[in-house]
């Protein structure tokens, strides 16, 4: 791979203690059913009198500390001539190597990887997924030497990587360590897939069997890598992986340089829900390609691979990144506008049933992502930057469409972004409103007050009206009674998971471990909604549970519900206005255009 974007990164970047020597790593996988590799690292010839070698405390794409060290045993480092150096652990994921004499020094260790579900590290008898932060240790004295890996694993795996191979398809090459971290290798029993569209290469490596349709799958994806250009003016790569986990117990995706990991239940892949849970995860790594992988915010730039890397803006680098899959499966016919609207509309109710969108904003919940917790108080009293970045996306895209008449998008401004602020270059808020000023020749400022530094108050009755949408309940839906809590059916109890701040069991007293015993001296039935079904909204009930293991009692006054949710639907007397700012939104024509 012709890495322009990495040199650019590397020419910023600190100047290393030996120029243009390698780093050699090694990774030995003799033991893959207990899940172990013996690694050897090997740095060039240094004359500091100690050298720090570190593994990483986070991997990129996951904005959480990770305990990666504690699968590290065996650490043996030694001179050139083989003879053990003394050395001392300074911190949970630092080595100091003491070095007497200049020498190139060696490093041997074995890793524990048993972690699928965290993508970085993980070994079986049937592959192993490598990611260098979960396996391979560095030195910030030499991060940015050429980097070289080579794999001695079983006879019948195959090994890829977005990495270009050295001299054998067990072996990499990369320009620096920053490259190696964000490009993961899957080695084992796969299947590997390989097309080409526009000039550029792709791959599709599937580890694990599972209802999966692979020619379906290929069919979507050389369809949607063709969507740069609804977006960008280039494209930043040209080789790319996909790589599929169809498995159990793990689930989610992460982004890397030149390639994705993507990580499902192995029988969530055969119907059309679950099969577009798949390909609009697919579009979600691909575009980030751009966002995050080719521009982010500062913070981020470079990485920090042993520290917390803030930013108030990781609402744009994964919120937008989550807004823009819909306009890319649309646009390429992947995804139906009547399958956009149903994702929308789940989008939509899931903040309106976060009472945390009244607490915390997005510049907030940004800077908070390595802390925030979920659960029932991260439900009440936060947000998160995947659902509102994706909302508030769409509310300045809308909101550019109609103060431009159609001409300027959210999209003109990650092109700007991209082509502006490619790294090694970060950007922050500043930069954002001056490419907003730039495209409209308005000011920026006080919208971002109101919906990126304050919670958002959202009309989406009105926002989806410009574009010839409604937000409404569906014919037929019924009031019912609520007490504004989610329980899970615990035997012959029902266990509140959820009690929403401000709800009718919040004022009362109730929270989340309450055991529901009885209503009005009932016993509960296998939920909540059958549960409740007898009773009307506005009347007082008696509630029986357990807490702390004593039965206790409180009244309550149930609330009202509905028994179907609001959802997204074209509107059938939508404007010629509306429908030409629907098209020039997502980029097809308006589902009731008739012309």
């Amino acid at each position: 791979m012709k890495k322009l974007l990495v040199l650019s990164i590397c020419a910023a970047l600190s100047a290393s203690a030996s120029a243009f020597a390698d780093v050699n790593y090694s990774l030995s996988i003799e033991q893959p059913q207990h899940h172990l590799g013996d690694v050897r690292v090997q740095f060039p010839k240094s004359a500091q009198a100690h050298l720090d070698i570190k593994l990483p405390s986070w991997r990129t794409g996951r904005y959480e500390i990770l305990n990666l060290a504690n699968g590290v045993r065996y650490f043996n480092p030694t001179d050139k001539e083989g003879n053990s150096l003394k050395w001392e652990k300074i911190d949970h994921s630092t080595w100091r190597v003491h070095i007497d004499t200049p020498t190139e020094v060696s490093v041997g260790y074995q890793v524990y990887a048993n972690e699928l579900g965290k993508r970085a590290r993980h070994i079986d008898d049937s592959h192993a997924f490598i990611d260098a932060s979960g396996f391979f240790m560095f030195s910030e004295s030499f991060r940015q030497e050429p980097i070289t890996v080579n794999l001695d694993v079983p006879k019948q795996w195959r090994s890829v990587s977005g990495m270009d191979n050295l001299d054998s398809t067990h072996s990499f090459k990369a320009a620096n360590y920053d490259v190696l971290v964000d490009s993961p290798i899957e080695t084992g029993i796969n299947q590997l897939h390989s097309f080409n569209v526009d000039g550029r290469e792709y791959e599709l490596v599937i580890w694990g069997e599972g209802n999966y349709d692979v020619e379906l799958m290929l069919r979507d994806l050389k369809k949607l890598v063709t969507t740069g250009n609804v977006i960008w003016d280039s494209y930043p790569y040209e080789r790319y992986v996909f790589m599929v986990h169809a498995t159990s117990g793990a689930g989610g995706a992460t982004e890397h340089l030149n390639s994705t990991i993507i990580q499902r239940p192995r029988d969530r892949f055969g119907s059309r829900e679950d099969y577009l849970g798949f390909i609009s995860t697919a579009a979600h790594e691909f575009i980030h390609t751009w966002n995050v992988k080719a521009y982010r915010p500062n913070g981020l730039v470079p990485y920090d691979y042993t520290n917390m890397n803030y930013s108030k803006l990781l609402w744009i680098a994964e919120g937008s990144t989550s807004y823009f899959e819909d306009h890319l499966l649309v646009r390429s016919g992947i995804e139906t506008t009547d399958e956009f609207f149903k994702g929308l509309t789940k989008t939509i109710n899931r903040h309106l049933q976060t009472p945390g969108r009244e607490v915390q904003s997005a510049s907030e919940t940004s800077f908070d992502k390595w802390i925030n917790q979920g659960g029932d108080h991260g439900r009440n009293y936060s947000t998160n930057i995947y659902s509102e970045g994706s909302l508030l996306s769409m509310v300045l895209d809308i909101d550019l469409l109609e103060k431009t008449a159609g001409k300027v998008s959210y999209r003109d401004v990650h092109k700007a972004l991209y082509n502006n602020h490619k790294l090694p270059a970060g950007f922050d808020e500043k930069d954002v409103l001056s490419i907003l000023q730039n495209l409209t020749g308005l000011d920026y400022s006080d919208w971002w007050e109101g919906h990126v530094d304050s919670p958002a108050n959202i009309d989406f009755d009105e926002l989806l009206n410009k574009v010839g949408l409604i937000f409404e309940r569906p014919k037929g839906a019924e009031a019912i009674a609520s007490i504004d809590a989610v329980a899970k059916n615990t035997g012959q109890l029902l266990t509140l998971t959820h009690v929403q701040r401000g709800g009718s069991a919040w004022k009362a007293g109730l929270t989340t471990n309450d055991k529901i015993v009885a209503i009005n001296k009932l016993h509960v039935n296998k939920d909540l909604k059958s549960s409740l079904e007898t009773f009307k909204p506005g009347d007082k009930v008696v509630i029986d549970f357990i807490r702390r293991d004593a039965l206790q009692s409180l009244t309550l006054v149930l609330t009202e519900k509905f028994d179907k949710p609001k959802k997204v639907t074209a509107n059938l007397q939508a404007s010629e206005k509306q429908k030409a700012l629907f098209k020039a939104w997502m980029g097809v024509e308006h589902p009731n255009d008739t012309k």
